[in-house]
């Protein structure tokens, strides 16, 4: 089984439907953010996240987990390999707080 098939099935197993999306390297994200919480996890490759009004960098690689609530300012530069990632929706409210949790930990 592939790492991005096993990362597929534990947040199936959480309840959740996740997509797929992937950037070439260098890519980037502006500031922005979303009326829902999300979580991204990445499947291959890395990518940095920006927190606005934060001054803080969260770094995903491989099997990194990324939890994001809703109205959260980011921005994002992916890595010189590209990113590959999984990301699904939840409703606003469900996460407290930013959180990375790392491969293996989730």
């Amino acid at each position: 089984m592939s790492e991005s098939t096993d990362l597929r099935e534990r947040l199936i197993g959480e309840g959740l439907d996740p997509g797929a999306w992937s950037n070439g390297p260098g890519d980037r994200y502006p500031a922005h953010e979303h009326e829902y919480d999300k979580i991204i996890v990445v499947a291959s490759g890395s990518i940095r996240f920006g927190l606005a009004g934060d001054d803080r960098a969260v770094d995903l690689s491989p099997g990194d987990r990324l939890e994001l609530p809703a109205r959260t300012a980011h921005d994002a530069i992916v890595g010189d390999e590209g990113v590959a990632c999984l990301e699904a929706h939840l409703r606003a409210g469900t996460f407290p707080g930013v959180a990375r949790r790392e491969a293996g930990s989730w």
